[in-house]
């Protein structure tokens, strides 16, 4: 698999990351590293605590290092979990939480499809 591939598998824009990147070893090279962020982990863990505060601050980590990746649909679907939480809307943000981990899920799986050739 490629990673324009990986790109289009995680409903993602390929084109305007690599412009940013330059190079496709660095967009591999950051999609690795985007494996290794505790931002999601963390967010399911604050939301299942109901500390909106911590769930805030991890909805928005992950929506920046989403961003920085070019990953538009995680991109998205963490734009607004991290607004419900911005304004303290629990009720919201559990309801939009099952759209971001199925993003997340999508996004982690392609990786992996990346990885393994």
């Amino acid at each position: 698999m490629t990673v324009q591939e990986c790109y289009e598998l995680m409903e993602a824009d390929y084109e305007d990351t690599l412009s940013r990147m330059m190079k496709v070893e660095r967009i591999e090279k950051f999609l690795g590293m985007f494996l290794q962020d505790e931002s999601f982990a963390d967010l399911e863990r604050c939301m299942n605590e109901g500390d909106v505060d911590m769930a805030f601050r991890a909805a928005h980590t992950l929506k920046g290092v989403a961003a920085n990746v070019g990953l538009t649909k995680l991109f998205q679907s963490s734009v607004e979990i991290t607004e419900a939480l911005r304004a303290k809307n629990i009720n919201l943000a559990k309801e939009l939480f099952p759209n971001v981990k199925a993003d997340y899920e999508q996004t982690v799986s392609a990786i992996h499809k990346l990885q393994e050739g």
